[in-house]
């Protein structure tokens, strides 16, 4: 279908949202032994969420917490060597842009180039409220604060004067080491979602969703592999009206639609499947109560999946 050659990867998700079980899962040392065992079995990345102050009822109806997404992949980070890094997803209007590029150097810096910035215009109306945060316009929040991060990461004297933050002449060192800046995936099933993609960022990230559950996100249903491919087809041709030449990366999500109840041998499948679709990286992680199951998930996924998509 798509036009370039692709190599599906694979994310495990450090499970911040684990509050219920905090020395398990949030202590310091269970981040650093769950990215060590994620680089071990062959994982290309691990990714943490961003939900700062939730709302109570999004929390009773099956949200989650999180912790602060730069503090936590920095303790991935200094466990770490190859593992990437990432967040997913970042929502832009909750901070002001430029204290973002600042984390987001810092943390490219520091790990030596191995960030990844998934980002998202947002949803939920109660956490923008209580982070003072505009929710109306949140879309072209987001496409501004997309330019202004550009800006501050790979220029000098900027001058940007955005709806809420205004830089007159300012320079931010020192630059990150992945140049002009770390790359960013855009979430998101809209279509505005994956023009921002296109025409802003260097991926794009859909996710499953139900019809029922796409009025709380407030981004499309995407219910099928078939709604995928639509939403694919989309931004391919929308790459093309654009003159885009380099290749938007994919991400999606293993554990949608019966993912996480999918034996080993099923999940391969629907990997290479997904990977023959245009999918390049899989996002997934896994149900395990305690940290030393969680880690033995991930050592016999990577022997049972990963290490059959790309041996040795």
């Amino acid at each position: 279908m798509l036009e370039y050659e692709r190599r599906v990867r694979f994310g495990v998700a450090i499970p911040t949202d684990r509050v219920d079980a905090a020395e398990e899962f949030l202590a310091p040392e269970g981040v650093a032994e769950i990215a060590r065992a994620a680089e071990a079995a062959g994982f290309a990345s691990c990714y943490v969420t961003d939900h700062p102050f939730p709302v109570q009822r999004w929390l009773d109806g099956g949200g989650h917490h999180a912790l602060d997404p730069f503090v936590t992949l920095s303790f991935a980070a200094a466990a770490t060597t190859t593992l990437r890094l990432q967040t997913h997803i970042l929502v832009l209007g909750y901070r002001n842009p430029f204290l973002l590029a600042k984390s987001i150097l810092s943390l490219d810096l520091l790990s030596r180039g191995r960030l990844t910035v998934g980002v998202g215009a947002g949803y939920l109306r109660g956490e923008f409220d209580a982070l003072g945060a505009t929710f109306e316009g949140r879309g072209a929040l987001a496409e501004e604060t997309i330019t202004a991060l550009k800006l501050a990461l790979s220029e000098e004297d900027v001058e940007f004067v955005g709806s809420s933050f205004h830089a007159r002449g300012n320079t931010m060192r020192p630059l990150p080491l992945q140049r002009p800046h770390p790359p960013l995936w855009m979430g998101g099933n809209s279509r505005p979602a994956i023009r921002r993609a296109v025409d802003s960022c260097e991926g794009w990230l859909p996710f499953p969703n139900t019809k029922a559950m796409a009025r709380f996100t407030r981004t499309p249903a995407l219910e099928t592999d078939e709604d995928l491919v639509e939403g694919l087809e989309y931004a391919q041709s929308y790459a093309r009206a654009q003159g885009r030449e380099d290749p938007l990366q994919i991400g999606y999500s293993l554990e949608g639609m019966g993912g996480s109840s999918r034996s080993r041998n099923e999940m391969l499948d629907r990997s290479l499947l997904l990977g023959s679709l245009g999918v390049d990286w899989l996002a997934m992680g896994f149900p395990d109560q305690t940290r030393a199951g969680y880690i033995d998930s991930i050592h016999k996924f990577g022997t049972e999946v990963i290490d059959k998509i790309e041996p040795g």
